[in-house]
């Protein structure tokens, strides 16, 4: 089966010119084109899952095309490949840490508002939080009972 352009763009979320600027940069190696228009077929969507994945973690185009030079040169860059995606997998770690951090931070100020939203005042949870300068988390005091508990 073949995709157009403008279906591949819309499975991936993207603009039609993000694929068309992929395609400029060479992240495209094996799109065929008939009367030339881009054409998509199932055999491509292999290498667009990895793409779509890159792209979502914000890896750098630099950094993709490098990937893509390798692959084409085959089984002799394995290593280098392999060490790639090690990185990459150490990158999505840290960005989940750094998710996971902030998550909690927003789960402290959803119970600091439904708290303060239901005694009709801030004052009942204004002075919870750290007093001192710094960068750590805030967390909902443990004696605290969910309603829902």
């Amino acid at each position: 089966m073949s995709y157009s352009i403008q279906e591949v763009a819309d499975m991936m979320k993207v603009k039609t010119s993000t694929l068309r600027y992929y395609d400029s940069e060479g992240l495209l190696p094996n799109i065929r084109r008939v009367n030339g228009k881009r054409v998509f077929e199932d055999k491509d969507f292999k290498w667009l899952r990895v793409l779509n994945c890159m792209k979502n973690i914000h890896m750098p185009v630099k950094k993709i095309k490098e990937y893509v030079i390798l692959v084409q040169q085959g089984d002799a860059t394995l290593q280098k490949r392999y060490e790639m995606i090690l990185e990459q997998k150490r990158n999505i770690e840290n960005q989940i840490k750094e998710l996971q951090t902030c998550y909690k931070e927003f789960e402290y100020k959803e119970w600091y508002y439904k708290t303060a939203l239901e005694a009709g005042t801030e004052k009942v949870v204004e002075n919870i939080s750290a007093e001192m300068p710094t960068l750590e988390i805030d967390e909902i005091p443990k004696d605290y009972k969910k309603e829902d508990e």
